[in-house]
């Protein structure tokens, strides 16, 4: 393509809301342009990477004998309210009435839609296993939509759904898409790691997220270099920093701490530090108090929190709450003598003695407090790791890192079968619920993770497989007729040798046409200048910035060597 007929609107400045460098270089490079918050065109160049992305994750679906559909981005109420996610995901949904009065809604993921589908057409064991994906637009009521193509409230998305019969079936097609995955995101150029997650929403017994560390990203991962374990920080466990308590075993005693309400200020006021505190922090589950105690120096993580109740609805107990029923204010609250609070305590917890915590007087704290022994309490998992705690399956060390999420699959189970009657007979003739998976990956998330990874000061510097085109070939001066001769004969020579090449033919200085392919990220540039007088052009490597000097004859022969 000539470049002087393409619309390809760079920029010479970043703008002034890009957030990230790839929100900044999409703008710049002219890939994108933003209609409203979370909403974005794919112009020509934007367009070209997609449809690279799209078409990679097609052809490595389709190796795993996945079936390509396409589904409604319109959906029935009905459906999400028959499996709970109509109420479950309201805050993100973007649901109104149709002139009939009927809910519909935008959907954000297709689960019910294509388990209804399975309901309707899936009668025998015999038609399992099935694996169905499309490529689709969806739609979330995103409340903060940020970051350019990292927090959108429309985006692209492959989902894939898995039906089989039995767990080991299920297994079977989650391992598919696990190793898909990995091919798709290898073939995209991505450096990532695969982390053990949280399924949220989703519902099931497992899943993985895929994830590229980037300090852009918006969620963290806990790492271990030495053995490889990776997990989301709403699923990381670790081995916490031990504390020595001190000796003995005394009883709890009551001291004055007038005002000390912190963990910061009951460190200044006793001079200990915070694993020594027993922090109490209380919340309301279905109009019920509960407690959840951790180590001072911990913080608690709501979702692990949630998993514990069951995923329960909870909210912070109201200051009129908490002294109601514990008597104090918070900050002099602890779990020594309460009744009628359920008390759920971190397991760093388990095993303490000799901690200090609220009284449930205020102004007051008690010492000498012994979990088991002063108090009875379940234990789970309730704290966010954070960097340099050992690691969980090897003594390694942990370090907490941002990531991007490009990949999430999930083993959903029944859930949403037994909600929407999805069964088949089985070989005996028996009625059994279909058992599901579901895999996403994001398309947007793909792109922006690429650039993350691949930018520098100037501009991007694309993975040849779903950059745009695989070479920009840039004449220095189209008005001298050698180097346009020389520059029109490449061209030809390269589309007819099935090379992607993108021709500056614009009567621009050749300042601004290297500025422009520093900005735009095609991996190689060809130049045709000063060198042509040796029967030489100059390769360059976006990435590396090497280059090259190559005779004219060797210009197809020495890309195609590079781009296999």
């Amino acid at each position: 393509m000539r470049w002087s007929q393409l619309f390809i609107p760079t920029l010479r400045d970043d703008p002034a809301d890009a957030e990230v460098a790839s929100h900044r270089l999409l703008l710049r490079a002219g890939y994108i342009r933003q209609l409203a918050a979370g909403i974005y065109s794919y112009l020509y160049l934007g367009q070209r990477c997609a449809l690279k992305i799209q078409q990679i994750i097609r052809e490595e679906m389709n190796a795993i004998g996945a079936q390509e559909f396409f589904l409604p981005a319109l959906n029935p109420g009905e459906l999400w309210q028959q499996t709970g996610r109509w109420q479950q995901m309201a805050d993100i949904i973007f649901e109104f009435k149709d002139h009939s009065g009927r809910d519909v809604c935008l959907a954000p993921t297709h689960e019910e839609v294509m388990t209804d589908l399975a309901r309707g057409e899936l009668r025998s064991y015999k038609q399992l296993p099935q694996i169905w994906y499309q490529i689709q637009t969806k739609f979330r009521d995103e409340a903060r939509p940020k970051s350019g193509l990292m927090r959108l409230r429309q985006f692209i998305m492959k989902d894939s759904y898995s039906f089989d019969l039995d767990e080991a079936g299920l297994h079977e097609s989650y391992m598919k898409h696990h190793r898909a995955y990995c091919r798709i995101f290898d073939r995209c150029g991505l450096r990532y790691v695969i982390v053990e997650a949280h399924s949220g929403a989703m519902g099931g017994s497992q899943s993985h997220e895929f994830m590229v560390l980037s300090d852009a990203g918006e969620d963290q991962v806990a790492t271990c270099s030495r053995c490889g374990y990776a997990a989301n920080l709403e699923k990381a466990r670790s081995r916490p920093t031990p504390v020595t308590d001190g000796a003995g075993d005394r009883s709890p005693e009551p001291f004055d701490t007038p005002g000390v309400r912190t963990i910061e200020e009951l460190m200044n006021f006793t001079g200990l530090g915070a694993a020594y505190f027993l922090k109490t922090l209380a919340y309301v589950v279905e109009g019920q108090m509960v407690l959840a105690l951790l180590r001072g120096d911990h913080e608690l993580n709501e979702t692990k929190f949630a998993d514990a109740l069951g995923g329960r609805p909870f909210r912070p107990a109201h200051p009129d709450e908490i002294r109601q029923q514990l008597g104090a204010q918070a900050g002099f609250i602890g779990p020594v003598g309460v009744r009628g609070v359920r008390l759920l305590a971190d397991e760093a917890v388990r095993g303490r003695r000799n901690m200090i915590t609220g009284a449930n007087q205020d102004d007051r704290h008690l010492r000498n407090v012994t979990p088991d022994r002063d108090f009875q309490a379940e234990y789970a998992d309730l704290r966010t790791v954070r960097s340099g705690e050992g690691c969980p399956a090897c003594e390694g060390v942990l370090s907490v890192s941002k990531a991007i999420e490009i990949g999430h699959i999930f083993k959903l189970g029944r859930r949403y079968a037994e909600a929407l009657g999805a069964r088949v007979l089985d070989a005996h003739g028996r009625e059994v619920t279909l058992i599901m998976g579901s895999y996403g990956i994001g398309v947007e998330r793909i792109l922006t993770a690429a650039i993350e990874q691949n930018h520098d000061a100037d501009g991007m510097c694309l993975p040849v497989s779903i950059a745009p085109f695989h070479v920009l070939l840039t004449p220095t001066n189209l008005n001298e007729a050698p180097i346009r001769e020389v520059a029109e004969r490449l061209y030809a020579e390269l589309q007819a040798a099935g090379i992607e090449v993108l021709y500056d033919d614009r009567d621009e200085r050749p300042g601004v046409k290297f500025k422009d392919a520093d900005l735009i990220g095609i991996p190689y540039r060809i130049t045709v200048g000063r060198k042509l007088r040796e029967g030489n052009v100059e390769l360059l490597t976006r990435s590396t910035r090497s280059s090259l000097d190559v005779s004219i004859g060797q210009v197809v022969p020495e890309l195609r060597k590079r781009l296999g």
